[in-house]
């Protein structure tokens, strides 16, 4: 039998592309138009050098932690991802590895698991929501999750619902029966092992949404729960607040690029704010979250806890992040990945490379704790910095622009859009823009 260990999320990606059907791997992958901010979300951490030492290293290093009240064995998060037919285990698979290796556990409303299995797995878990559906449903939501002991929320508001890739969405269906299965079996046969999973489970994924599933009724399909969603008129900076006070507890704010942004979520009470742009899934050509991650923490300092989320696949990208002010980051390719090539093992594994890399970081550059981590360890090219948001200022960022250009020259640049008054959208959710597995977070 081959050995199940892999070294680096890399080669766990390797395997599970050969491990997944094309088309559950094509939505892992997801991305954006031309895919140029998923591309610079990876790309930008090794722009960042080390400064490291050469003597007066540290024997051991604290790479402790905590985010929202829950401590954490190293600064690491499980970004709240929908797993569908990944792997049979799912987000109990995801949530077993985070405890064992001391972590919080981020659960998507669209995940194909329901929250109360998920909590017994790893009780330090976050709860994540859209803004979807009507308030009653809302807060119907959020109280099924406090009732499963959900120790947080995570309110994700950053979907503009962008469509298209330039190199193609992946063919999804709506439901499994026995003329659609028919249908994908040339994709599905020439991976016998994932395959050969679910039919152990005795079980094949169902494409629902449990965790939105009204009282007495059924679980919507991914697709159903996708159009509540596009139905409903965005969010204001007051309805944010609402569901803040209607939570009543820790609360994140997922999806910050803006310094302005970033103050209002200050104000509306939040108790810490992702800086996300959705794993690259949304407005192609947003800038990578570690260019924008040091004017945000500047902006708002001590009020708020700042996680970065996307593109971090190394445990330096972890220390890069953290030197640049993070509290933690939040992953979720990279355990995507893991848990396509091996099941609960394969996340663990992934958090032990993530773990390891981090720490040889933290001794590199002499430092006995996390905690002093800072940017005089880091080698950061002029230019590098982001500012987006009116008025915003940072020390070497770029105020007010937020263009990102390509390996191929394309640039976008980072405007304020105009405002609008929320109103139904009429807009039909197509059945191959949106993505089976959906990778909310970039691993992070």
């Amino acid at each position: 039998m081959a050995n199940a260990w892999f070294e680096t999320v890399a080669e766990a990606q390797r395997r599970a592309k050969k491990q997944l059907p094309s088309s559950v791997y094509g939505a892992l992958v997801a991305g954006s138009e031309r895919g140029t901010t998923i591309d610079d979300n990876i790309g930008a951490f090794s722009e960042l050098g080390f400064a490291p030492h050469v003597a007066g290293h540290k024997a051991s290093r604290d790479l402790s932690t905590s985010v929202m009240g829950l401590d954490l064995s190293f600064p690491v998060m499980i970004s709240p991802t929908g797993v569908q037919a990944v792997h049979p285990d799912g987000e109990v698979a995801v949530a077993r590895a985070a405890a064992n290796r001391g972590i919080s556990m981020g659960l998507s409303s669209f995940a194909s698991k329901p929250v109360e299995e998920v909590t017994a797995a790893n009780p330090n878990t976050l709860y994540q929501m859209y803004w979807t559906g009507t308030r009653e449903a809302m807060i119907q939501r959020m109280e099924r999750a406090r009732a499963a002991g959900a120790k947080g929320l995570i309110a994700t508001l950053d979907w503009s619902f962008s469509n298209g890739r330039d190199w193609g969405s992946p063919s999804i269906p709506e439901k499994l029966d026995l003329k659609t299965m028919v249908k994908f079996a040339p994709n599905v046969l020439p991976h016998p092992a994932w395959l050969l999973r679910f039919a152990a489970s005795r079980r094949l994924p169902d494409l629902t949404a449990p965790n939105l599933q009204p009282p007495g009724g059924e679980a919507p399909t991914f697709f159903g729960a996708y159009y509540e969603w596009m139905q409903t008129p965005p969010p204001s900076w007051d309805d944010v607040q609402w569901m803040r006070e209607q939570w009543g507890g820790p609360f994140m704010l997922k999806g910050i690029t803006r310094v302005d942004d970033a103050r209002r979520a200050v104000d509306a009470g939040v108790t810490a704010i992702s800086v996300s742009n959705h794993g690259g899934n949304n407005l192609d050509t947003t800038p990578a979250t570690i260019r924008v991650l040091p004017s945000i923490v500047s902006a708002v300092g001590d009020q708020v806890e700042v996680v970065l989320d996307g593109g971090v696949r190394r445990g330096g990208d972890v220390a890069k992040a953290v030197a640049l002010g993070a509290r933690a980051v939040m992953i979720g390719r990279a355990y995507l990945w893991g848990l396509a090539a091996n099941g609960q093992a394969g996340v663990e594994n992934v958090l032990d490379i993530l773990r390891g890399g981090l720490d040889s970081a933290v001794l590199g550059t002499g430092h006995a704790s996390v905690h002093e981590l800072g940017r005089d360890d880091l080698a950061i090219p002029v230019g590098f910095e982001r500012t987006l948001g009116a008025g915003a200022e940072a020390d070497g960022g770029v105020a007010g622009t937020g263009a990102v250009t390509s390996a191929g020259g394309d640039t976008g640049a980072g405007t304020t859009p105009p405002t609008r008054a929320p109103q139904k959208t009429s807009r039909t959710p197509s059945r191959t823009a949106k993505p089976l597995a959906k990778a909310e977070a970039e691993q992070g």
